[in-house]
C-alpha cells in the first residue's frame, strides 16, 4: 500500500504555555488537494509553518511518503524544501523589487543547489515562467512592471521551479481582485492537473471549493470537521463550519 504524500498524526504546538494546535491529524494523498480553513486565530499559520519545516511540532509527528520528518535534521530539512514549496498571500511583499524576475525565480535552484550551470538555470526559469503563463522575456524585467496577478504568477513560478511534489498556498488569492482570483485559481488547478499536489490554507471556503477535493476545518487549534469538500459544503455537520460557510463570500461561478 502506497504511503500518503503527507501525513500529520496528533500534531500539537504550544507558544510558551498557550496551545496553538492540539491533536491535529490528516493525510494528503498524491494528486488530491487539501484545503485548510478557519478564521484568524484558528491555527492555520502555525500549521503552515509545521508543514514547511519552519517550526517543529511540540507533539505528534509529520511524515512525507511514510518517512517521519524532523525539521531539526538539517539534511531532512534540505530535502523537505525540495519536496514542499510555498506561495504566500501578498505578491507585492513576497518579491524583492531590486531583483529581476529571472533572479527571483531562480532563487530556489541556487539556494538548494539543484542546478549547477547558468544555462540549466535559464532553462528551468523559462520553463517555470511558461508554466504560469508568462513570457520568457519576463525574466529580464522587475516586479514593479507587472500587475498584482502577474506578480502572484511570478511567485508561483518561483515555487514550482525546483519541481516540488507539494505546493502550500497561503491565502493565494485574497490580495487580488475577483477576476484575477479566478485566473489564479485556474492556474493552480492546471498545475494540479499536471501532477502537483496543493494544500490551500485559507479563510475562504469558496477558493477551497474551487481547488480542493478534501477540506479540513480548524477552530482554535483543533480539527472540528474534515472530509470530501463537496460533502462538507453540502451538509456541514459542525456549527463552526456552517458559520464559515454562511459568512465567507464565494468566488463567482465560471460559465
Amino acid at each position: 500500500m502506497t504511503a500518503p504524500l503527507l501525513e500529520a498524526r496528533d500534531l500539537g504546538f504550544t507558544y510558551r504555555r498557550d496551545p496553538a494546535l492540539e491533536g491535529v491529524s490528516f493525510t494528503v494523498e498524491r494528486g488530491q488537494n487539501l484545503g485548510i480553513v478557519g478564521e484568524s486565530g484558528a491555527g492555520k499559520t502555525t500549521l503552515l509553518r509545521l508543514l514547511l519545516g519552519l517550526a517543529r511540532p511540540t507533539s505528534g509527528t509529520l511524515a512525507t511518503g511514510g518517512i517521519p520528518f524532523d525539521a531539526a535534521d538539517r539534511a531532512a530539512l534540505r530535502r523537505h524544501r525540495t519536496f514542499a514549496q510555498a506561495v504566500f498571500q501578498d505578491p507585492y511583499s513576497s518579491l524583492d523589487p531590486r531583483q529581476r524576475v529571472g533572479r527571483i525565480v531562480s532563487e530556489p535552484l541556487r539556494s538548494l543547489r539543484l542546478e549547477s550551470s547558468a544555462e540549466g538555470v535559464r532553462t528551468r526559469v523559462a520553463e517555470a515562467l511558461e508554466a504560469v503563463g508568462l513570457p520568457a522575456d519576463a525574466a529580464e524585467r522587475y516586479p514593479h512592471e507587472f500587475s498584482g496577478g502577474q506578480r502572484q504568477r511570478i511567485a508561483i513560478a518561483r515555487a514550482i521551479v525546483p519541481r516540488p511534489e507539494l505546493l502550500v498556498a497561503d491565502e493565494p488569492v485574497s490580495a487580488l481582485d475577483l477576476s484575477t482570483r479566478v485566473r489564479i485559481v485556474d492556474l493552480l488547478s492546471s498545475l494540479s492537473a499536471g501532477g502537483l499536489t496543493v494544500v490551500v490554507v485559507s479563510h475562504d471556503l469558496g477558493t477551497v471549493a474551487a481547488l480542493c477535493e478534501r477540506t479540513l476545518v480548524l477552530e482554535r487549534g483543533r480539527v472540528v470537521e474534515q472530509g470530501p469538500t463537496a460533502e462538507l459544503l453540502a451538509a456541514p455537520e459542525h456549527p463552526y463550519t456552517r458559520k464559515l460557510l454562511a459568512a465567507v463570500p464565494r468566488l463567482p461561478r465560471r460559465g
